[in-house]
């Protein structure tokens, strides 16, 4: 009787997230360190977005561009980063159905859209090294925005896809879900359900995701590369390059750890976990500080903030 009660997922009113398995004195230094690494995801973002936004030689496409990542990072970190530092110190490790799904749900539109956001900041940095002269014309204001818009409706119909798929799945093994946050995987652990379309499904829109911004990312440097490499000099290649490694360095960041995470086995969920902990809140934490530091406007924007408070002061 039991068994049948909790046999469709309408019937399941919560689930357990068991974080990680590691012993409960190891939970508050694992609570300071959540804490210590979202603090510097609020300031690195918040800060980058106020640097953007106040200083005028900072509105140019590329930082419009790195402002919505910035955006992008601050949120969809703390979809998950506060739910895990409160589970480390509560005794109950609960999340509700509804809290669940809509975890699941603004995770996966904000990582789709950061995918997409950076097949787009690709093409920017195409454009103006390999196009210079027609840069202002071909990164328009109007195309720039319609390029973020198009990532996140793109990020929510992938969103809207997976977070229904998987919520339609029966869940009658256990409500233990063997992660940190709701994701689909651990979720997949304990459905009853067939999952053969489901996986078929699931592997099809990630190919349809992930394959379009990965050939945009690599065909952009591909011409990136070959444009570069025809200067002449050391210093203009070198210049060239500079303006490119941000991104690539976020790009490398933030593939690696998804892919780490896809192909890890399901045996080795605590794998699993540690990848997710680098996208979900150690990029998010890194991409301020990749830009800031390898970024001469960034750094000269933020000096001049930093100039002024001191002379208020």
């Amino acid at each position: 009787m039991g068994d049948r009660e909790i046999s469709n997922h309408s019937e399941v009113t919560d689930f357990i997230l068991v974080g990680f398995r590691v012993r409960p004195e190891l939970h508050i230094l694992l609570f300071l360190l959540f804490l210590l690494v979202y603090t510097m995801i609020l300031l690195g973002n918040i800060g980058m977005m106020a640097i953007i936004i106040t200083d005028p030689r900072l509105n140019t496409p590329m930082y419009f561009f790195l402002g919505n990542l910035s955006f992008i990072d601050f949120f969809y970190s703390s979809v998950i980063a506060p739910k895990a530092m409160i589970s480390f110190w509560s005794e109950s490790k609960s999340i509700s159905f509804a809290g669940c799904v809509t975890q699941l749900f603004l995770f996966a539109l904000f990582i789709v859209t950061e995918g997409f956001l950076l097949a787009a900041m690709a093409y920017d940095r195409f454009v103006a090294i390999c196009n210079p002269l027609l840069y202002s014309v071909q990164m328009s204001t109007r195309l720039c925005v319609q390029l973020v818009a198009g990532s996140y409706f793109c990020g929510c119909i992938s969103s809207v896809l997976q977070t229904s798929m998987t919520f339609t799945l029966s869940f009658c093994a256990s409500r233990v879900v063997d992660h940190f946050y709701c994701d689909t995987r651990p979720l997949q652990r304990i459905s009853c359900s067939d999952l053969f379309i489901y996986n078929m499904v699931s592997f099809s829109l990630s190919g349809i995701i992930i394959l379009p911004t990965i050939i945009v990312i690599i065909v952009s440097y591909m011409y990136i590369a070959s444009t570069v490499l025809k200067i002449s000099s050391t210093e203009g290649r070198k210049k060239a390059f500079s303006t490119c490694s941000s991104h690539l360095g976020v790009v490398s960041v933030l593939y690696g750890a998804v892919f780490f995470m896809y192909l890890t086995p399901d045996r080795f969920p605590e794998l699993s976990k540690v990848a997710s902990l680098c996208y979900t809140i150690v990029t998010p934490m890194l991409n301020p500080l990749i830009y800031s530091l390898r970024n001469k406007d960034v750094k000269e924007a933020l000096k001049k903030i930093l100039e002024k408070k001191n002379m208020i002061l």
